[in-house]
């Protein structure tokens, strides 16, 4: 069975940074695309940054230029560098994979991280 586990949130200040991390562990046989999703108080999941098996990234404009998105695939790992925090960013950021088994594939989510930027 498939697991993301993610770790890194916290309570920080604007301006300052954190590092998320998500590892996928189970039976893999390969990662596509790995994503990271973040949902604030009473508003809709968001895509946050993605990054593609090739290493191709996106980001949304709202963090363009902030965060960035990388991924180790020896250890099925993917992270998240956020840098000049805003009060904005704050809310629960979510891993998403597509992952492909020996016997099936499907689409993974962790549990969740807490971030918190203060003003």
């Amino acid at each position: 069975q498939v697991q993301l586990v993610e770790s890194g949130g916290g309570l920080v200040q604007a301006g300052g940074s954190l590092r998320l991390s998500c590892a996928a562990s189970g039976s893999i046989f390969s990662i596509n695309a790995m994503a990271w999703y973040r949902q604030a108080p009473g508003k809709r999941r968001e895509l946050v940054a993605g990054i593609g098996s090739s290493d191709i990234t996106n980001y949304a404009d709202s963090v363009k230029g902030r965060f960035t998105i990388s991924r180790d695939n020896a250890k099925n790992t993917v992270y998240l560098q956020m840098n000049s925090l805003k009060p904005e960013d704050t809310g629960v950021y979510y891993c998403n994979a597509q992952i492909r088994e020996y016997s099936s594939s499907g689409t993974y989510w962790g549990q969740g991280t807490q971030v918190t930027v203060s003003s």
